[in-house]
C-alpha cells in the first residue's frame, strides 16, 4: 500500500508541477512534508518526480507518438500527469513490472480523472507497452 501512496503522492506532485508551474523542488518539499511515507518511498517519489520532469520531452513525445489525434497539451492535466508519470516507470523504473505501473495509472485515472480517464490511460499506455515491446 505504501507505494501505491507514494505513486499518488508523485501524480499529485507532478500535477501541481503542471498545472500551477511550481519548482520541482519546493512541489516535492510540500507533497512530501504532507504525506505519510517511510524513507524508501519519499525517496522513490523524489527519483520518478524529478525523472519525469528531466525526461519530459521524451515523454510527452511518447504520449504524442500514441494519442492519434490528440495534442499532448491539450490533454487534461489529470490524464497528461498520469501518462508521463506511467511511461517513465513503464521505459524508466526496472523494479516496477509494465503491469504494475499500467495497472496503477488506471487506479489513480479512476480516483483523479473523469469517467473517460480509466480507459484513455488503458488504452495509451497499452499502445506504449506494445509499440515499444514492453510486454
Amino acid at each position: 500500500m505504501s507505494r501505491r501512496l507514494a505513486r499518488q503522492v508523485a501524480f499529485q506532485t507532478l500535477f501541481q508541477i503542471d498545472l500551477a508551474q511550481s519548482n520541482v523542488e519546493s512541489a516535492l518539499e510540500q507533497r512530501l512534508a504532507d504525506a505519510e511515507l517511510d524513507e524508501e518511498n519519499k525517496e522513490y517519489v523524489q527519483k520518478v518526480v524529478r525523472g519525469v520532469v528531466q525526461q519530459l520531452p521524451a515523454l510527452d513525445a511518447q504520449i504524442a507518438a500514441v494519442s492519434r489525434g490528440w495534442q499532448v497539451h491539450r490533454l487534461g492535466f489529470v490524464d497528461r500527469s498520469i501518462l508521463r508519470l506511467a511511461i517513465y516507470e513503464i521505459v524508466f523504473v526496472d523494479e516496477v513490472p509494465v503491469r504494475v505501473a499500467v495497472n496503477e495509472a488506471v487506479e489513480l485515472a479512476k480516483e483523479f480523472g473523469d469517467a473517460e480517464s480509466p480507459r484513455f490511460i488503458n488504452g495509451l499506455l497499452g499502445t506504449v507497452v506494445r509499440d515499444g515491446g514492453f510486454e
